[in-house]
């Protein structure tokens, strides 16, 4: 636990304060946070690690690898595998025995006329698409990465704020009980102080339960069991939408893709050219001696437009799905980038808002602190103020955590990965 600037202006001056700073400076040590904060990941290793456990990485090997056979086919001189032929025929009767004809050969697919070099140009469009869509899953899971980030964030600072607002209700507890005996104050102030910190323990665990919650999904998304380290905060850009961002990519890379498929299609109309090579041995029989021959063949399939309009039709329509698509994701990713932005400005404005009337009531409860032990303002007037004090510091703190949120979703928005 950290010390926190708004516990000095609350109780100036008093033992209250000099007891609790004490506590909080005794709980964490310097050498351990700076030795905490040199074992933390950065947020890019978080990435990272969340990336090798997900599902989407699994899918993006597959693809590339489906990719990378697609273009060893297209590389391959032979349109598809070869195949083997034998047959062999015996004469029956008496006047054909001892006749046999045996045949063996080989059916070589070929290409047709650029099919080839299009089938090759199909199979790399096939493989900057997989690329492309694994940078496009990256940046999914890095903005998986930035929530939980900001949640958890957002969480320990709820909690720090509750554990120290219960440490002080407990010191000015224990200040009220002797002055009770003393003959200061009356009984009941000392059961409203220690309900007041029964109330304060409850919420810390209340906090510290969320917050052990959150620190369980973290784990659960990138296997780490602690958070990256502290980085400075982002600031908003303030160009439009580039080019290079990854769904825009990813969206380009499939219009490519389809429009290659659609290549493709078009020079195959039907099966390719086959060429066949055989070897044929004939025994007449009758001490005739044997005759060997060789036989070349060529296949050649007449492909319709009729019978290739349904694969082009097919192309046609998924080249129109991928342009309508690309429009929608510009389209998308700017609002979304619009809307990062004002964001990031109204949760500044908030934040500004905030830590001035945090610094407000801090100094209100000052006052009524030093009225309190100056006897001039009674026990539940300061715990008000102690209350709305460390409420409106609870407040300013989530509300730095959304600021810091708001500006990972504007980057997030803008395609940046860690």
């Amino acid at each position: 636990m950290k010390s926190h600037p708004w516990l000095v202006p609350w109780l100036a001056g008093s033992a209250l304060a000099a007891s609790a700073l004490g506590c909080v400076a005794q709980a964490q040590p310097a050498s351990t946070t700076a030795a905490s904060a040199a074992t933390r990941p950065t947020l890019a290793q978080a990435v990272e690690a969340a990336w090798q456990r997900s599902v989407e990485a699994t899918q993006a090997q597959g693809r590339q690898r489906q990719a990378r056979a697609d273009q060893a086919v297209a590389g391959s001189w032979l349109a598809a595998p070869p195949a083997l032929q034998l047959s062999q025929r015996e004469g029956r009767g008496n006047a054909a025995d001892g006749q046999r004809e045996t045949e063996v050969g080989i059916a070589l697919p070929l290409w047709r006329l650029g099919a080839r070099a299009t089938a090759g140009q199909a199979a790399q469009a096939e493989l900057d698409w997989s690329a492309a869509a694994e940078q496009a899953a990256r940046l999914h899971v890095a903005g998986q990465v930035r929530e939980a980030l900001g949640q958890w964030t957002a969480l320990e600072a709820e909690q720090r704020l509750a554990a120290l607002q219960g440490e002080l209700l407990g010191r000015l507890a224990e200040d009220v009980d002797r002055r009770v005996q003393a003959g200061d104050l009356a009984p009941a102030d000392a059961m409203a102080a220690r309900a007041e910190w029964l109330a304060s323990q409850a919420l810390a665990a209340d906090a510290q339960q969320k917050l052990r919650a959150q620190q369980a999904q973290w784990q659960l998304l990138t296997g780490l069991a602690v958070s990256p380290q502290a980085r400075p905060a982002a600031t908003a850009a303030t160009f439009d939408l580039s080019a290079a961002h990854p769904e825009l990519q990813l969206a380009a890379r499939a219009v490519e893709r389809a429009q290659r498929k659609l290549a493709l299609a078009q020079a195959q109309r039907g099966d390719g050219p086959e060429l066949g090579v055989n070897l044929r041995q004939e025994r007449p029989g009758q001490g005739n001696p044997t005759q060997n021959s060789v036989g070349v063949a060529l296949r050649l399939p007449f492909g319709t437009q009729a019978h290739a309009q349904p694969r082009i039709a097919a192309a046609l329509s998924e080249v129109d799905l991928a342009l309508t698509q690309q429009q929608r994701t510009r389209d998308r990713l700017a609002a979304e980038l619009e809307l990062a932005r004002s964001q990031v400005q109204a949760a500044q404005a908030q934040a500004n808002l905030e830590a001035q009337r945090a610094a407000l009531l801090r100094q209100r409860a000052a006052h009524i602190d030093k009225a309190f032990r100056a006897g001039e303002s009674p026990l539940p007037e300061l715990l008000r103020a102690l209350g709305a004090a460390a409420q409106a510091e609870a407040a300013s703190e989530r509300q730095h955590a959304q600021l810091h949120l708001a500006q990972a979703r504007l980057q997030q928005a803008q395609g940046f990965l860690p």
